[in-house]
């Protein structure tokens, strides 16, 4: 069952330090007398305690809620700590023992350890995080098809128009006006590898702040830009009917989601549990999650991951 403390812990406390907030709830905390999760001594579930965070971000609550209900189901006693924060504070969270277990996005996880990684593969990208991860002792298990990475997007009416199907034929659109988020400009997978990697270059760019958000998209379905940087789990692809181009040459390099978790909780039945998530877990999944709870319906993230995980025959 869930820890009887409260469950999450707010942006607001975090932005104070995770470490003193969690530090003032020790005596409440599942991992204080039980450090290595064996679940001995403390009346946690018969898996072991897990306290899991979550970024500050709908679809990262969302998914720390499936983890949640998946390890509860599986005997695990479970305290929740999600909108914790950016990686400089999910991180140093992890090793103090506030959090022990995170969803994450496997290629920018990788880029906070090393800025320089060429790895592109969801199987390069993982393999690397191994030993990557394990400086922090911290541990990664499989991850799931499901990707939230930046794309290349078009209209139907664009795509079907020039008949594109992939990056490069982008260059049967030249010139084109190019929406994305200001370091879009400068990114190794933006405007210069547009055309290092795929030989696109006769392109006007326009700077849009919302990461791919609404107008972004308003950008795009209007025709102010006729391309535009859109996440892979953005519920406008489907709204819209938008089309991701294909990337056969990995200019974007993989962002699957991936467990992470401290190693003195890693334990055969917690990883078992994790994989098999992981492993029904698609990028089509997440857009309808995000669309439930961000869209018109507003469901909480403990009701969109309750259905899925229902509906999947994981609880």
């Amino acid at each position: 069952m869930r820890n009887s403390t409260p469950r999450r812990l707010t942006a607001a406390a975090a932005a104070v330090g995770l470490a003193a907030a969690l530090a003032a709830c020790a005596s409440d905390d599942p991992t204080a007398s039980d450090p290595a999760g064996s679940g001995e001594g403390d009346g946690s579930g018969a898996g072991g305690s897990v306290t899991i965070g979550s970024f500050a971000f709908p679809e990262s609550e969302i998914l720390g809620e499936i983890y949640s209900q998946a390890l509860e189901n599986g005997g695990f006693d479970v305290t929740e700590r999600f909108n914790i924060g950016p990686r400089q504070q999910t991180i140093p969270a992890l090793q103090d023992g506030s959090i022990n277990l995170i969803p994450e996005y496997n290629g920018n996880l990788l880029a906070f350890y090393d800025t320089e990684y060429t790895e592109r593969t969801t199987g390069d990208v993982d393999d690397a995080l191994v030993d990557a991860v394990a400086a922090d002792d911290l541990v990664v298990y499989a991850s799931a098809a499901a990707e939230d990475k930046d794309a290349y997007v078009v209209t139907r009416a664009t795509a079907e128009a020039n008949d594109l199907t992939s990056i490069g034929d982008l260059s049967a659109l030249e010139p084109f006006t190019l929406g994305a988020n200001p370091q879009f400009g400068e990114l190794g997978y933006g405007i210069p590898g547009l055309a290092s990697v795929y030989g696109v270059e006769d392109v006007k760019f326009r700077p849009i702040e919302d990461f791919g958000g609404p107008d972004t998209v308003k950008a795009l379905v209007d025709d102010s830009v006729q391309v535009a940087d859109i996440y892979t789990t953005s519920p406008a692809l489907v709204a819209e009917d938008l089309v991701v181009l294909e990337d056969p040459e990995n200019l974007i390099s993989s962002q699957n989601i991936i467990p992470l978790l401290s190693a003195d909780i890693d334990t055969p039945d917690l990883e078992a549990i994790l994989d098999e998530v992981s492993a029904a877990l698609d990028t089509e999944d997440l857009i309808a999650l995000r669309d439930r709870v961000e869209g018109d319906e507003k469901a909480s993230a403990e009701q969109a991951a309750t259905d899925w995980l229902t509906e999947n025959g994981l609880i």
